[in-house]
């Protein structure tokens, strides 16, 4: 008896993915929960995981290939001595090639530009009398899926004004020293996100900047007791991260959403905090981090950073956020301007702590300084509260006993 592979629910509004990575080869043994496959999505990665023990029969589906959500992807035969089928590229190395089906070397005929159509998508595109020329292929090798065909069906006819510059169809003249690599589904969807935000919110960006002194020496001085207590580093994320929940508070539209003509308040706090990972950033929200103290701020922050840059977040924990944060101080950054995270009214982005002179008091001193900028969507958000914002940011952080006492 076999067990099939099937592509687990994955997550709200995600109805596809593209298999990433086999873990196991056809002829491997097999233990329950064991991994099996990477699922690559526009947010995460996850994996598959075993549902019974035995081997891995057969492999149905290969790396590259676009799979929706209750695909069968591969069988699993019960027992260690269960004979294994070859996987699908070598049998088909072997078949020749007069073996192709007669309807679809019939169907080989091309409408526009395309080629190597299969012959649901080439039925479809000859019922409809679709164009292909225009649709990008998010199948293997760039090929077109069905799915591709009918969200372009979906599209309004866009003006030929609006139409993509034609790509150079001269050759490359350094070919030989390029390398190609498509792009993954989450470097996609970022692409996608971020150019909706522009194209969509009046952004803006206002800056200010903050002595770190009086945080940094409060930082050390209770940095090994709170360590020894709740067993996590007490860093700056939670102290941006409180601040910036006292500057919502008093500054609601930039918790807010535009949806349609209306305009969504939102009286909870669940704050993004943007995490970079091998396959490109996301943001991991804290729920109801209003509630939350340092402590516990700080522990979520590592555990679902950590998660995140293994691959093993969850799709629940990347959705809802009201607001978020990003620091590309760690990486050296002095200053930029963050991109909205739609459908989100502001970012708050912290970077790099640098001794600089300032003056105080009438005095040139050396003080560890730091920008800080806001992005925020001018639509909803206007320029007297998004300085305002900053600045009760920066009295926050400059005076953290502030945060203490939420005045």
């Amino acid at each position: 008896m076999a067990t099939e592979i099937v592509v687990p629910a994955l997550g709200e509004s995600v109805k596809e993915a593209t298999v990433a990575k086999w873990l196991k080869k056809v002829g491997d043994a097999v233990a329950v929960d064991d991994a099996l496959v990477e699922l690559e999505t526009d947010k995460v990665t996850l994996e598959v995981n075993a549902k019974s023990a035995g081997v891995l029969k057969e492999i149905k589906v290969q790396t590259g290939s676009n799979v929706a959500v209750g695909a069968v992807l591969g069988m699993i035969a019960e027992g260690a001595g269960a004979a294994a089928s070859p996987a699908p590229k070598a049998a088909e190395a072997k078949a020749p090639a007069k073996t192709e089906p007669k309807a679809q070397q019939a169907a080989s005929k091309p409408i526009s530009n395309d080629s190597f159509l299969s012959p649901a998508v080439r039925k479809l595109v000859d019922d409809k009398k679709v164009d292909t020329s225009g649709i990008s292929g998010t199948g293997k090798d760039g090929r077109l899926t069905k799915g591709d065909v009918l969200e372009a069906l979906s599209k309004p006819a866009a003006a030929p004004a609006a139409k993509a510059p034609a790509q150079p169809s001269g050759p490359r003249t350094n070919a030989d020293r390029e390398e190609r690599v498509r792009m993954t589904r989450l470097r996609q969807r970022i692409a996608e996100r971020l150019k909706e935000a522009q194209n969509t919110a009046a952004m803006l960006t206002t800056f200010n900047e903050i002595d770190m002194g009086h945080v940094m020496a409060l930082r050390n001085q209770y940095k090994e007791s709170f360590e020894k207590k709740h067993g996590v580093k007490l860093g700056f994320m939670s102290f941006f991260v409180k601040a910036a929940i006292q500057a919502l508070k008093d500054f609601p539209a930039v918790n807010a959403e535009i949806d349609g003509t209306d305009i969504v308040y939102k009286n909870y706090y669940d704050i993004g905090v943007a995490v970079s990972t091998p396959t490109g950033l996301i943001v991991p929200v804290l729920r109801d981090a209003d509630a939350k103290g340092f402590a516990q701020i700080e522990k979520e922050i590592g555990e679902i950073g950590g998660r995140a840059r293994e691959g093993k977040i969850g799709l629940e924990e990347l959705t809802g956020g009201t607001f978020t944060i990003t620091n590309g101080g760690i990486f050296g950054s002095l200053m930029s301007t963050p991109i909205l995270n739609p459908p989100q009214s502001g970012i708050l982005g912290m970077h790099k702590i640098q001794e600089r002179p300032v003056a105080v008091n009438g005095q040139v001193v050396i003080r560890p300084m730091m920008y800080i900028a806001l992005s925020y969507d001018h639509r909803i958000v206007d320029g007297k509260e998004a300085v305002s914002f900053l600045v009760r940011i920066k009295d926050a952080i400059e005076d953290p006993q502030r945060l203490l006492l939420d005045v």
